[in-house]
């Protein structure tokens, strides 16, 4: 399954770890293809900039032991061609998750989470490793 993750998630995961997101990494990195664009990776470095100035090697460490599939961004989107996201920022990143036919879509905005649209499935950390433990699919 192919599986994207938004910024907040790769920042739970990186910057405050626990059983659960390392739950999350380890079932990924076994079982799934992950996929990051490079507008989640960019927010994630301004974030990193930002919040946690002192941990950018923890960010490079995390990016080398992750297996992951970069994809690019388009400048140009049409924004009229996918569903609408409140947040603008967004826009670009559900965009991109649809045109690399991304499975699912690990999130933990709402303005995400809210959205009624079958592909990407959207799912909370949560949703996505109750669905690994029960052995079905999402």
């Amino acid at each position: 399954m192919k599986v994207m993750l938004d910024t907040n998630i790769l920042v739970s995961a990186i910057f405050f770890p626990t059983q659960q997101t390392r739950e999350l990494v380890d079932a990924l990195a076994d079982h799934h293809h992950i996929c990051l664009c490079d507008d989640v990776i960019d927010e994630l470095r301004l974030v990193t900039d930002r919040k946690f100035p002192s941990k950018k090697a923890a960010l490079e460490f995390f990016f080398i032991q992750l297996p992951f599939e970069l994809v690019h961004t388009p400048n140009n989107i049409n924004f009229y061609d996918f569903p609408s996201v409140r947040g603008q920022k967004d826009s670009p990143i559900l965009a991109t998750a649809i045109m690399e036919n991304v499975d699912v879509f690990i999130t933990g905005d709402k303005d995400f989470l809210v959205l009624d649209i079958d592909t990407p499935k959207i799912v909370t950390m949560s949703e996505f490793l109750l669905t690994q433990n029960n052995a079905s699919e999402i």
